[in-house]
């Protein structure tokens, strides 16, 4: 098991500042951003020709892939994709900010999450250290393991109370292709109960592949 201080080590130097919009810490990452490409019926071929990898494959959501980082997840159809330092992608809805979908990559010699701790102990360790900044106050409600296709994602929902607004979030995180993957998405709490199946349905499609 990875020590403490080696896990916030590397925490550390991923997610130093706070980025309000998305209720979250985040930090500079200087990699190039992928190519992505937007399909749609829904949307227009100008739209299309331009914009980040998607295919509606559920109604409501595009799916969304990025072939040189290696990972896909569904997000809800309508979201806009965003530029947040620290951020590999973003998309979050334009009248309600806290509702996004963000995604982080940074490299490790780790093979497997579990190398890292417990669902519980890893969950733990990213509220205090990279979810939450030293402003918010964070509670865990449930952390999971789940082994899908051979990969083991832990999956956990958590709140965050900033002084001007409470955030109930959802995240994934998993290791592949050397390197920590960290998928997260949430809501205003306030929205939490109409908007927890299609964060759920979010979160639950983050995967992982080869590349």
């Amino acid at each position: 098991m990875i020590s403490l201080q080696k896990f916030q080590t590397i925490h550390r130097s991923c997610f130093p500042c706070a980025a309000p919009q998305l209720g979250i810490s985040t930090s500079v990452h200087n990699r190039a951003r992928a190519s992505f490409l937007v399909k749609s019926e829904q949307v227009p071929t100008t739209l299309a020709s331009s914009s980040p990898v998607a295919a509606e494959t559920k109604k409501g959501f595009l799916d969304v892939t990025d072939k040189n980082d290696g990972y896909s997840f569904l997000c809800p159809f309508g979201w806009q994709e965003v530029v947040v330092e620290g951020q590999d992608k973003v998309f979050k809805d334009v009248i309600e900010p806290l509702e996004n979908v963000s995604v982080n990559v940074i490299p490790t010699t780790k093979q497997d999450i579990r190398d890292f701790g417990s669902a519980q102990e890893v969950a733990e360790n990213l509220l205090k250290k990279a979810l939450a900044s030293s402003s918010q106050k964070s509670k865990l409600i449930e952390a999971t393991e789940h082994d899908i296709e051979g990969k083991t994602y832990y999956t956990f929902e958590f709140i965050t109370q900033a002084p001007n607004f409470t955030r109930h979030a959802l995240a994934s995180v998993c290791i592949g292709n050397g390197k920590f993957y960290t998928m997260t998405t949430g809501a205003n709490e306030r929205r939490w109960q109409k908007m927890k199946d299609r964060l759920h349905t979010v979160v639950d499609s983050f995967r992982v592949f080869k590349v």
